[in-house]
């Protein structure tokens, strides 16, 4: 395939991917149920650079749903448009720019069915702008970072929520 940023030398050309993965003490249907059929609800609450949100199609979240979101990461103010382009119902959400190169998937994996899951989440950017080469290692550690903080808060907010319920 031609590549005139490998040509030119200008850096990789790989997409940048930041990947991690936690068990959550929340059933797999009803982590689910927040993250994908929460969506538009709760995707500013586990990713709080989330400035707004909206959902640009009707109807609940399904495949093909889209939406657009503001982001203020590290001081700078992004807009970007993205749709559903996988939706498993208790397994995997993925996420796909429409005005942005980048994917972000959620998977979930029952552990034990009615009470832990495993959630693995991935960002890819999957072109970097010849401009950001020389930062791309800041990128990678961003990305990387971003993903376990991602993890981390869903974490949090699903088993405070199921902590309530039970108490």
């Amino acid at each position: 395939m031609f590549n005139l940023g490998s040509m030119l030398n200008l850096g990789s050309t790989d997409p940048v991917v930041g990947r991690a993965h936690i068990i959550v003490e929340y059933p797999a249907i009803a982590l689910f149920q927040y993250v994908a059929d929460g969506l538009f609800e709760n995707y500013p609450l586990w990713s709080p650079e989330v400035k707004e949100l909206e959902k640009i199609t009707s109807g609940p979240v399904q495949l093909g749903t889209e939406g657009r979101q503001v982001r203020v990461d590290q001081g700078r103010r992004s807009e970007s448009r993205f749709k559903v382009s996988t939706y498993e119902p208790s397994t995997r959400l993925t996420l796909l720019g429409i005005s942005d190169p980048f994917r972000c998937t959620y998977e979930l994996q029952a552990i034990h069915p009615e009470h832990s899951t495993k959630l693995t989440f991935s960002f890819e950017l999957l072109e970097i702008l010849p401009i950001m080469r020389p930062v791309e290692g800041l990128v990678r550690a961003a990305i990387r970072d971003g993903a376990e903080r991602t993890v981390r808060n869903i974490k949090r907010l699903t088993e405070t929520e199921k902590s309530k319920h039970t108490s």
